[in-house]
């Protein structure tokens, strides 16, 4: 066996090399600069936090720059207006994803959206999404997050050190309503998701650049035992996403169902005619994905307030101001608490919940800057690099809300940061995902003023190396700007 990878190895390299020559022979354009690679094997991607790395890389080489790795190109961007011109700009080009045998063949068993590639299938999997996740949709939503936002209030005035437990059970619950139907507040201790969340960690390790080389060399898939984790994980995914569809199911044929996203598929399966086997993985895939981000984002919140106390104090001032401290924040208030708004953009700016991104494939050859993106390329936007681009955003490094506000004090409508990725494969949760951030961070400042305790620094960069990114623990410290009691009435459920 040993031998046969070896040789397969020698065959894909010298099929590289023939296709160097054959593009330097013709006169075509060069690929973007990158760092040197290892003869036959070309470059190693990094064993660890790659987005840190291609950011570095980014300072090297310019805004685009190239890596291969074997038979392989990857088109790394980290620059804003190169995000733009190729990531946006060029979206009908870059609408596919590269082959993933490890995470979407083996994990997913084709099934996982997120890894779809372009055609037919995606369009009527983002057709159905869309119509249970579009603006006007999204707006009906808005109760159940509301209701829940302000069991999370209680949660951090009952138990402000567990903070992020208490972000990612609102999430979890918001996101288990709307999906399923659950009305109860749910526990992060519930084995269903505790499960969602064993395999959402599954996927975020497997799916870094590099995590398992049968992607760039698709022969050791007939290694035995070498995919057997991943296949099993895959048992453990479907057992889960079709038993949450099964109790939409039971209850519809009980009457007792609520409106749900589960139950709108199961209602409208043949209208958008969609297989057996894809429903469990796209009711499963909308929360395993809506709760992770969520989660994640409202945290990364939490702690820009904790640490940035000026700009804290602008957002509380304005709530004063608009709300007063006798009624909570309401979505019905967000035109006028602009303030709030640019401190949530900053928030998903300063610490991008997709950290690197996730990868696209081009289908044709792209032309950037006299540079060849060659059809068949992986093309990543890294979010962390353009997010910390100095000439969009100067002092990137600096967590500055005003970044977002116009000179006549309301939201720019010229300055975008690509929080749910681009092009055609934006994610169709983002005007949800909006209302929850939204909402959360202006009833938490509402209610507490945030610090930090002198004797435990936050580090602000300890971060998991996951797709999805999650903040270590860390420590706030809670002052009330709310009366207690009133803070307890006004977020008393059914109030």
């Amino acid at each position: 066996m040993a031998i046969l990878i070896a040789c397969t190895l020698i065959v894909l390299a010298s099929v590289w090399i023939a296709k160097q020559r054959y593009w330097q022979a013709a006169g075509r354009l060069p690929l973007p600069p990158g760092p040197p690679g290892r003869w036959l094997l070309g470059n190693a991607m990094p064993k660890s936090y790659a987005p840190f790395q291609f950011a570095k890389w980014t300072e090297q080489y310019g805004p685009v720059f190239s890596l291969k790795q074997g038979h392989r190109i990857f088109v790394i961007i980290g620059r804003h207006q190169a995000a733009v011109d190729i990531m946006e700009k060029e979206g009908a080009n870059l609408a596919d994803r590269p082959r993933s045998i490890a995470v979407q063949d083996t994990l997913s068993d084709g099934l996982r959206m997120v890894l779809e590639g372009s055609g037919e299938r995606l369009r009527r999997l983002r057709r159905v999404l869309h119509a249970g996740l579009q603006p006007k949709v999204a707006e009906t939503y808005e109760p159940i997050q509301t209701r829940h936002s302000k069991n999370l209030v209680l949660d951090i005035l009952n138990d402000p050190k567990n903070h992020q437990g208490h972000a990612m059970r609102y999430s979890a619950s918001v996101v288990m309503s709307f999906t399923y139907g659950k009305t109860t507040p749910t526990s992060y201790t519930d084995p269903e998701i505790v499960a969602v969340n064993r395999s959402l960690a599954r996927f975020g390790r497997a799916i870094q650049p590099g995590a398992y080389l049968v992607d760039t060399y698709p022969i050791l898939r007939f290694v035995p035992g070498y995919l057997s984790q991943l296949k099993a994980w895959h048992q453990e995914e479907l057992a889960l996403f079709n038993g949450q569809l099964d109790g939409v199911r039971r209850q519809m044929r009980e009457g007792t169902a609520r409106p749900s996203f589960g139950r709108f598929i199961l209602e409208h399966q043949k209208q958008y005619q969609l297989e057996d086997k894809e429903l469990g993985y796209i009711a499963g895939g909308m929360f395993a994905a809506g709760s992770d981000t969520t989660a994640s984002a409202i945290t990364f919140m939490i702690m820009a307030a904790t640490i940035h106390r000026d700009a804290q104090a602008r957002v509380q001032e304005e709530l004063d101001d608009v709300v007063g401290r006798t009624r909570l924040p309401t979505f019905a208030d967000q035109e006028m608490l602009p303030q709030v708004t640019a401190f949530m953009l900053e928030s998903l700016r300063w610490r991008p919940v997709s950290f690197g991104g996730f990868a696209h494939r081009a289908t044709k050859d792209i032309i950037w800057n006299n540079y060849l993106i060659p059809a068949g390329a992986t093309v990543i936007g890294n979010h962390w690099a353009i997010a910390n681009d100095p000439e969009v955003f100067p002092e990137p490094h600096k967590f500055n809300p005003q970044r977002w506000i116009d000179d006549a004090g309301r939201v720019r409508g010229d300055l975008k940061f690509f929080t749910f990725g681009f092009g055609r494969r934006v994610c169709p949760g983002q005007h949800v995902a909006n209302r929850s951030i939204f909402i959360n961070t202006a009833l938490i400042l509402w209610a507490f003023r945030l610090s930090e305790n002198p004797a435990a620094k936050i580090d602000t960069l300890a971060i998991s190396d996951t797709a999805t990114i999650h903040a270590a623990p860390f420590e706030i410290c809670l002052t009330k700007r709310i009366d207690e009691n009133l803070i307890r009435e006004l977020c008393a459920p059914g109030e």
